[in-house]
């Protein structure tokens, strides 16, 4: 655990949520998401395996990994939009109507509307040949928002002042090119939020900016999460992204969530050896140059076939079992869930997410203290 990353965890407070009404489903849902891909050849490479998890109204999850975990390949198969050679299976549902069911008309619906995209690249995102406000009063217009070109136009201009752009009328008669990168990512996230959506995905939208304006565009996401209740679902590899913005985080490795839980608690107290290393890679105050920690070997190729553990050939505590069959997420603490038995021994896995639970697994104080010893 590091310096920087216990700090920030520890004041880390949620958005003020607005409470669900007792027994209605959450805001997004998934289930068993599955996601492969069919080659040229024919063959199938499996990206995603077996993803749960849920996101209420006025919370943020973070999927949180390093490059290629199939993070944002789970976000965007909510949306179904990997094309024809994706198939995604599994169970998705946004207020309780399934998504994987709904025929291209459906789709095309729900987007936009009551599920949203804020994309990675705000610059290929939007039309370099239009002016942004034309893109977003647009967006508007198909999905019935607006009721006429006028009130679009009003309406466009109240978006761009709510995420923070100071003179909305010039942004509206500007072309892309003519903002900075935080304007542009400003303009993508009011294009997202234009329709009120229950749920908003936000695919790593920090990466290419400036912890100045990374900063700025957080705030603005936790803002919105107050004002408007949206669930936000966000994709980062960033863990001081994901202590400051998420209310649980699921961390993701070779396709499949090995920890999940409250933010806080899985970013101070991981339970899986993935996890801590991750954190452990984090630089803090005092490392000596050149000696920064490092995970030794490399992730597993898109496609790969393994029988056991993913992660078991870049885990110091690797076993024989660790090989033999895919470990499965055991409570470790309320809501805080991890595949790791070695870490986490116990009789059997803990319910899926969003399920009652009444106990959870109780861990062996000396075997505890001994792996944690071994990382």
């Amino acid at each position: 655990m590091t310096d920087a990353t216990t700090s920030r965890a520890a004041h880390h407070r949620p958005p003020e949520q607005a409470t669900d009404p007792v027994g209605a489903p959450p805001a997004l849902r998934v289930r068993d998401l599955g996601t492969r891909f069919r080659t040229a050849s024919g063959a199938e490479v499996q990206a995603v395996r077996s993803v749960s998890f849920e996101v209420n109204h006025g919370e943020t999850l973070v999927l949180l990994g390093e490059s290629g975990s199939g993070k944002s390949v789970t976000a965007r198969s909510v949306l179904r939009l990997h094309g024809p050679r994706a198939v995604v299976t599994g169970e998705v549902t946004v207020g309780g109507e399934s998504l994987l069911t709904l025929d291209a008309a459906g789709m095309r619906r729900v987007r936009g509307s009551r599920v949203a995209l804020v994309p990675q690249d705000p610059t290929a995102a939007l039309d370099p040949l239009r002016r942004v406000g034309r893109q977003l009063a647009e967006v508007l217009t198909l999905h019935g928002a607006v009721g006429s070109r006028r009130a679009a136009r009003e309406r466009a201009h109240e978006l761009l002042g709510l995420v923070g752009i100071p003179d909305p009328a010039r942004a509206y008669r500007s072309f892309p090119h003519e903002m900075s990168g935080g304007m542009r990512q400003r303009v993508v996230i009011a294009i997202g939020i234009s329709c009120d959506p229950s749920v908003l995905i936000a695919d790593e939208p920090t990466t290419a900016l400036d912890v100045t304006v990374q900063a700025q565009i957080l705030d603005l996401f936790a803002d919105l999460g107050r004002r408007t209740s949206t669930a936000l679902l966000m994709v980062t590899h960033d863990v001081l992204v994901a202590s400051d913005t998420a209310d649980t985080v699921a961390v993701m490795y070779a396709g499949a969530i090995v920890e999940t839980g409250p933010a806080r608690q899985v970013l101070t107290a991981p339970r899986h050896p993935y996890t801590r290393a991750l954190l452990g890679a984090l630089p803090t105050r005092g490392t000596p140059r050149g000696a920064l920690a490092s995970i030794p070997g490399a992730p597993p190729v898109a496609g790969q076939h393994f029988t056991g553990c993913a992660f078991a050939d870049r885990c110091a505590l690797v076993t024989d079992d660790c090989r033999t069959s895919p470990p499965p997420l055991r409570e470790v603490a309320p809501r805080h869930r991890a595949a790791c038995p070695v870490l986490n021994p116990g009789p059997a896995p803990g319910p899926p997410p969003g399920a009652s639970a009444n106990e959870h697994t109780e861990t062996d104080t000396k075997t505890e203290t001994e792996t944690e010893a071994a990382i």
